[in-house]
C-alpha cells in the first residue's frame, strides 16, 4: 500500500460521525467547531516501541492504549472527548499490523464518541503520536492547583496492577492475563472525570506513579499532603508482593495506572460515596491535603515510609545529595 491508500483505507473514517466536525481527514487542515460556551482541551502523548510497549505487543493493544492514554488526560480534567489527530511512524506497510492496530483504536474511539479528524504516517522506528481534543463548559475544568487543606484524597480503581506486570514481563516469568490487560488495555476513567465537575477541588491521572502525580498537585496547589498506605487499593496480586517485601514502590511511584487522583472538600465526599456506588467503581479515600508542604507517606504500623518512591521519568536527574 502507499501512504495514501493506507490513510483511505484504514484510517479516513474512523470514529463515529460528529456534527462538530466540518472537515475531518483528507485536507491540508481538519475543520472543527467549538460550541459556544465551552473550552477547549488538548493533550498529546507519544507512545515508542521498546519504551511504552513491547516490540512485540498486540498490535490491537497498541492501537486501544495510544488513544486510552490521551483520554485519560481529558478524564483528568473533567473533559469530554471529541476529536483526535494521529501520527503513526512504521518500519514497514504491514497491513496485517496495521489493521489490527486501527481495530483498537477505532473501538474506544466509538465507545466515547470521538472522531479522529487527521495526522500522517510515516516510515522508520514504530512510534505512535496521538492529539486528543475535548470539551468542557468554560470555567469548570478540573485543575491541579485547586487543591485545600482539609480536602480528602481520593484515587480510583486499583494500584500497581501495570507496574506489576511490567516486572514479571521484564523478568521472564508468567503474568496473569488481568494483570497484563491493565498494563497494555488500561481503561480510562472519563465519565468519572466529567461527573466529578463541581465535586473535585483538583484532580491528576496518574500515569507515572501515585506519588510523583500527587506531587504535582501539592505543587501546583500550594500545599502538602498525608497518605495512608494501609489505605491504598491494591489488587491481591499486588498486596502479596508489598507484603513479601515491605516494597511500595508498586503502588506508590509504578507507572501506567491510568486512574485518577482527586482532592475532595468535606461536604462533597458524600457525593463522591454515591458516585462511586452508580459507577460501580471503587473510589478510596487515601490521605487528606495539610497546609505545610511535602507527602507525608504513613505506614500500616504508624512510622513514616523513608525509601524513595518517585514517579517515572523519561529523563531522570541524578540525586547528588549526600546520604
Amino acid at each position: 500500500m502507499s501512504e495514501f491508500d493506507l490513510i483511505g483505507r484504514y484510517f479516513a473514517a474512523l470514529g463515529p460521525e460528529r456534527p462538530d466536525v466540518a472537515l475531518g481527514v483528507g485536507d491540508d487542515c481538519a475543520l472543527l467547531e467549538i460550541p459556544a460556551g465551552q473550552a477547549l482541551a488538548v493533550s498529546i502523548d507519544t507512545l515508542s516501541a521498546g519504551v511504552h510497549f513491547f516490540p512485540d505487543c498486540d498490535p490491537e493493544h497498541i492501537g486501544h492504549k495510544s488513544l486510552a492514554v490521551g483520554l485519560s488526560d481529558l478524564a483528568a480534567m473533567g473533559a469530554e472527548p471529541v476529536w483526535a489527530t494521529l501520527a503513526l511512524t512504521l518500519p514497514a506497510a504491514d497491513e496485517d499490523w496495521i489493521r489490527a492496530f486501527a481495530t483498537g483504536f477505532e473501538r474506544l474511539a466509538s465507545a466515547h464518541g470521538m472522531r479522529l479528524v487527521g495526522g500522517d504516517t510515516t516510515r522508520g522506528p514504530l512510534s505512535v503520536a496521538v492529539q486528543v481534543h475535548g470539551l468542557v463548559p468554560t470555567g469548570a475544568a478540573i485543575r491541579r492547583s485547586g487543591a485545600r487543606p482539609g480536602d480528602a484524597v481520593f484515587v480510583s480503581g486499583t494500584l500497581g496492577d501495570a507496574g506489576l506486570a511490567l516486572r514479571r514481563m521484564l523478568a521472564g516469568e508468567s503474568v496473569a492475563p488481568e494483570l497484563r490487560r491493565r498494563l497494555e488495555c488500561p481503561e480510562p476513567r472519563v465519565e468519572l472525570g466529567q461527573r466529578l465537575r463541581g465535586v473535585a477541588s483538583a484532580m491528576i491521572d496518574l500515569s507515572d506513579g501515585l506519588a510523583g502525580d500527587l506531587g504535582h498537585i501539592l505543587r501546583a496547589s500550594a500545599v502538602g499532603a498525608v497518605l495512608e498506605l494501609d489505605r491504598l487499593p491494591l489488587a491481591h496480586q499486588v498486596a502479596d508482593v508489598v507484603a513479601a517485601t515491605d516494597d511500595w514502590s508498586l503502588p506508590l511511584a509504578s507507572g501506567d495506572d491510568y486512574e485518577l487522583c482527586f482532592c475532595v472538600p468535606p461536604a462533597h465526599i458524600p457525593n463522591v460515596e454515591r458516585l462511586a456506588e452508580a459507577l460501580g467503581l471503587p473510589l478510596t479515600r487515601v490521605g487528606w491535603i495539610r497546609a505545610s508542604a511535602g507527602l507525608d507517606l504513613r505506614r500500616p504500623d504508624g512510622g513514616r515510609l523513608t525509601q524513595p518512591a518517585r514517579g517515572y521519568d523519561h529523563f531522570p536527574v541524578a540525586d547528588d545529595r549526600a546520604d
